[in-house]
């Protein structure tokens, strides 16, 4: 990751922890999914002219893992990747975890290598079924409770770095806790990635392998019974990903190293921010929305609500109205937590989204 891409993650985890109390996702358990599968879709016959919004949901939300209590080969050394460089760390116990980030990522890739009963508290995003009972050890956001956290007398915690404040974490490793910073990138690949650097990181290294190549079989499947569909050369449809924040006046469109363009790309769409060169977050202004023109705009549940839905979205920004996709009011949706996680569940979070975007009549709105 580029020193300028660290920059900009760093200003949206500060953005996001400023306003994710007054902002949440909204929850999605209850809610009716549409579980046709993707082979049986009675897709649109042209996406571009579809009006009004959709919904993404996942069809189930459990994790299934690869293996039912791998056994742990300890103690391993690997790499930490600590604000001041790369570090080598021993881990010794791997008995009690906490795995902390901004999406749930890592306690899901945790509960996908089969050692879910490790894990002893959770951050605010891992609410998948099996871990969401756990204590909550992230406060006002995602901010993270040293006390809460030492009460639970974790033998290591795994981060990506994307939930703070450092300094805790810093504070944490000073009490005695083995503290591993993973590095992510947000991405497909890089959720088979993380399934192996976790697993490294607890001693189950053929249980990380197993399950990286699960997650890129199941999206390699997913991606081509999406392909089969989808419109194909300039009939695709273009996108672009929004992040918003209305209360707290926080707009911005994600460009590709956001991890919003595997998902576009996945869905065989056009990402207009690559397509522009946007790499980084690139300010919602008028200029922008314009330049890029989508058909279709992805945005996560809790962001949209946060603006007053659509309808609000466009009377704050007027510009977006000039937009194809505007005009139709054509976003999708889905829930927070989920829509860029890049974990275990990669392949149904992206069958989800097809399912909102090429057949929205058959999902309930």
């Amino acid at each position: 990751m580029s020193r300028r891409l660290r920059s900009a993650a760093a200003t949206l985890v500060v953005l996001v922890i400023a306003s994710c109390a007054a902002a949440p996702g909204a929850s999605t358990d209850a809610a009716p999914v549409d579980d046709t599968p993707l082979s049986e879709l009675q897709v649109l016959d042209d996406p571009r002219s579809y009006e009004g919004p959709s919904t993404a949901r996942l069809v189930d939300r459990e994790i299934e893992p690869v293996d039912d209590g791998p056994e742990q080969t300890l103690p391993v050394t690997v790499t930490s990747h600590d604000r001041a460089g790369d570090v080598e760390v021993v881990v010794e116990d791997a008995s009690r975890v906490i795995a902390l980030d901004l999406a749930g990522s890592v306690a899901a890739t945790v509960w996908g290598l089969g050692l879910g009963d490790a894990l002893v508290g959770r951050d605010g995003s891992t609410t998948f079924p099996g871990a969401d009972d756990l204590p909550v050890v992230t406060q006002d956001g995602h901010s993270i409770n040293a006390e809460a956290v030492l009460a639970l007398d974790p033998s290591v915690i795994l981060t990506d770095g994307s939930v703070g404040p450092r300094d805790v974490l810093e504070q944490l490793r000073r009490a005695g806790v083995t503290v591993i910073f993973l590095e992510k990138t947000s991405s497909f690949d890089g959720a088979a990635e993380m399934a192996r650097h976790v697993a490294d990181a607890l001693g189950v290294p053929a249980a990380g392998e197993a399950l990286a190549q699960r997650i890129e079989a199941d999206v390699a499947t997913t991606r081509d019974q999406i392909a089969s569909f989808a419109p194909e050369g300039e009939q695709r449809l273009r996108m672009v990903f929004l992040y918003l924040r209305g209360s707290a006046g926080v707009y911005y469109i994600f460009g590709r190293e956001s991890g919003a363009s595997d998902l576009i790309e996945g869905l065989g769409g056009v990402d207009v921010a690559s397509e522009l060169g946007w790499n980084d977050l690139q300010p919602l202004t008028d200029e922008a929305i314009v330049a890029a023109d989508p058909d279709l705009v992805l945005v996560m549940t809790g962001g949209i609500e946060s603006t007053g839905g659509v309808e609000g979205l466009i009377q704050d920004r007027p510009a977006i109205a000039l937009t194809a996709a505007g005009e139709r009011q054509r976003f999708v949706d889905m829930a927070d937590g989920d829509v860029l996680s890049f974990c275990p569940r990669s392949a149904e979070v992206l069958a989800a989204l097809a399912r909102a975007v090429y057949a929205p009549q058959e999902a309930p709105r």
